[in-house]
């Protein structure tokens, strides 16, 4: 196989990877949207595209995003060590109950899948109490050969198109209007992956305090259709 045909396969693992049909059941969370839609925070294409830019920015590009460049290195060195490292520090990230839960949940199924599909080095963390998706998204990434770039351009346009889908069916909006947010975003994206690479380690984190409070207030909400 030539270099070639390699950087179009892991391209097309890449899309594999990232695709709403993976079985992961990413499409169930809002990460607190759901409590912002309710407290009228967001009640149009303008306000939701700025809440998801704003989490996007200030959230996942500072932490999530250069956490899983760490991780891809761990797995590739291999660093298992290192691997246990960042997982736990990306746990300990998330604030409050429901975006621990969701963690842990999507890393589960992640888990299972890729064991299910050849992935030995998935196996381990089936029994593991506090992982991330972030964690095992890596590992696939490493696995498929998907480069570390693409990894976290891949992982930060996943993210972005579940909280489109479940914008449009909350706020709701149209799915032109869905669409328009994505182009808009998906622009923003290969900066923010790139800048995140170069990110030290003393640079990542966030301070999304109303992000935090929505999340915690869902726990509470009486009537809701997602899990965060």
């Amino acid at each position: 196989m030539t270099t070639e045909d390699n950087s179009d396969l892991a391209l097309l693992r890449l899309l594999q990877l990232v695709s709403p049909a993976l079985p992961v059941g990413a499409y169930a969370y809002s990460q607190g949207m759901e409590q912002a839609i309710h407290l009228e925070w967001i009640t149009n294409e303008a306000q939701t595209a700025e809440w998801i830019e704003g989490v996007l920015e200030n959230g996942l590009a500072r932490v999530d995003a250069p956490v899983l460049a760490r991780l891809h290195a761990a797995w590739s060195a291999p660093d298992l060590d290192r691997v246990a490292y960042w997982n736990q520090f990306l746990y300990a990230c998330r604030e409050s109950a429901e975006l621990q839960a969701e963690d842990r949940t999507l890393a589960r199924a992640l888990t299972r899948l890729l064991a299910d599909l050849g992935v030995a080095d998935a196996k381990p963390f089936a029994t593991q109490e506090q992982s991330t998706f972030a964690t095992l998204f890596a590992l696939a990434s490493v696995h498929w050969r998907i480069p570390v770039l693409q990894c976290v351009q891949g992982y930060l346009w996943s993210w972005v198109e579940n909280q489109v889908a479940a914008a449009i069916k909350l706020v709701p909006l149209g799915q032109t209007a869905g669409q328009r947010i994505l182009l808009r975003l998906g622009e923003r994206i290969p900066q923010l992956a790139q800048q995140a690479l170069t990110l030290d380690d003393d640079d990542i984190g966030q301070v999304m305090q109303g992000q935090v409070m929505a999340s915690a207030w869902h726990e509470m909400q009486y009537s809701r259709l997602f899990r965060s």
